[in-house]
């Protein structure tokens, strides 16, 4: 299904370029984009901005999970940091991402990890909220009986009974976190950090190369697709299928 999706898509877009809607170099072919996009491969730039932009969203997302996770837990356990904060953390999951960049570059310069924690954070604080708010009041009570205190409890009841809200909360907290880095790199671009997959979109489109335009986009969109087909789904559907959840939906 995915493969048929993409045929459909580069149809589309053969029939759009074929009746001539934009001009071509407005709206090149998928041949033309294609050979931009093997040119990129054959000299190596590509790679170089995908490893750049995915190590920068990999660390970015990684602080992130800490972050969110402390808040997250901390919202479940204190009804006045819940009452009090728990409006703020969800404000700043609706705010768009790239409303965080020029601020958090300026604090956070040269290195973009700042817009992806501000990106991702509330994303991961909210799906951890949700999935312990979800957990039967039994299983805390039982893991109290059992000895389950504390830290133990977090580790034992709690954070193993609200997996699939906390998997939700981080798969949508990598959609930000990966938008967050393209917007970032952008606007942004230091030498010392080398070329990133934005920076190369933004290049494209400074010298007019539409197929190296729809190149990279191309290249972000198959970098978020690949990490979502081969992390986040396998991982979904091994959770889902240990709770008896899984069926036939996925």
């Amino acid at each position: 299904p995915p493969i048929l999706a993409i045929l459909v898509l580069i149809a589309f877009w053969w029939a759009a370029y074929a009746l001539k809607l934009k001009p071509e170099y407005v709206l090149p072919s998928p041949a033309n984009a294609w050979d931009s996009f093997v040119a990129g491969l054959e000299s190596g730039a590509t790679q170089k901005a995908v490893f750049n932009s995915l190590q920068r969203a990999f660390v970015g997302f990684a602080i992130s999970v800490v972050i969110g996770t402390v808040i997250g837990l901390a919202l479940t356990k204190f009804s006045f940091f819940r009452r009090g904060f728990g409006p703020l953390i969800t404000g700043l999951q609706i705010l768009p991402s790239v409303a965080w960049v020029p601020a958090a570059i300026i604090w956070f310069a040269p290195k973009p990890k700042g817009p992806i924690i501000m990106g991702a954070t509330p994303s991961i604080a909210n799906g951890i909220k949700s999935g312990v708010d979800q957990i039967p009041p039994l299983y805390p009570r039982v893991g109290t009986m059992l000895g389950a205190r504390g830290l133990n409890q977090i580790r034992y009841v709690i954070l193993p009974a609200s997996l699939p809200g906390y998997l939700s909360g981080l798969r949508q907290g990598w959609a930000f976190a990966w938008r967050s880095l393209m917007a970032a790199e952008l606007i942004v671009f230091s030498p010392a950090l080398g070329l990133g997959l934005g920076q190369v979109l933004d290049q494209n489109r400074s010298l007019g190369d539409m197929p190296g335009v729809m190149a990279t986009i191309i290249s972000i969109l198959f970098v978020g697709i690949l990490v979502e087909l081969c992390f986040f789904a396998p991982l979904e559907r091994r959770v889902l299928r240990q709770r008896g959840l899984l069926g036939d939906k996925l």
